[in-house]
């Protein structure tokens, strides 16, 4: 029986360059495509396939999101993530999510094979490169511990302090009270050892939670 494979990515020759890949294969299949996050999750709960192929970027819901709903859905699923983004708290996000896999748009070619391979073992997947940014955001620049990554929660409030929302709009938006948002911007704050909006502001674009 053929190995099922969902992927989910909104620019059209992107999933024909992974069907391509893929497809080569011969004891795999591509049960079904999708152009968003949502339709990603729609499909994978309807077919339950063995893997997913997810891009981080879509419309409707974000690959974070989708995997984290994949995940509870269907357990068995296997998530892997691809992205043109590389960043350590982005890398730790997604796994937090629930996926299993990560790689780079640039390295699809090279090893998207290897990844599914592995993630049909019920392996995580990881490049080089992928595992020392994991290593140096555990450690840290001076080879300590660090803090841990923002929390899915943390990461909202992030993106919507730093796109210029006040409180009250994110209160609103997220269905939380104005003190719950503040202490959310304070912790925020704490845990990356920032001191204003501005240094916050700095932290999203190079963590790619936000663009320049």
């Amino acid at each position: 029986m053929k190995a099922r494979i969902l992927i989910a990515d909104d620019h059209e020759l992107v999933r024909d360059g992974l069907r391509g890949v893929l497809v080569a294969h011969g004891d795999w299949e591509i049960c079904a495509e999708a152009v968003d996050g949502r339709e990603a999750v729609e499909r994978a709960r309807e077919l339950r396939p063995d893997v997913a192929i997810l891009d981080y970027s879509m419309p409707q819901l974000n690959g974070l999101e989708a995997t984290r709903q994949i995940c509870a859905a269907v357990p068995e699923t296997e998530v892997l993530i691809l992205t043109m983004h590389d960043s350590e708290s982005l890398v730790r996000e997604v796994l937090a999510a629930g996926a299993r896999g990560f790689i780079l748009k640039s390295d699809a070619r090279r090893v998207l094979v290897q990844a599914v391979e592995s993630l049909l073992r019920h392996r995580p997947f990881f490049t080089e490169h992928v595992s020392e940014l994991l290593l140096q955001g555990y450690l840290g620049p001076d080879g300590i511990k660090g803090r841990g990554p923002l929390t899915p929660r943390e990461r909202q409030i992030v993106q919507l302090v730093t796109e210029g929302r006040s409180s009250k709009e994110i209160a609103r938006l997220l269905n939380l009270s104005v003190k719950t948002v503040e202490t959310h911007r304070a912790n925020v704050l704490h845990k990356l050892g920032l001191e204003s909006v501005t240094d916050l502001v700095r932290y999203a674009v190079r963590n790619k939670i936000i663009e320049a």
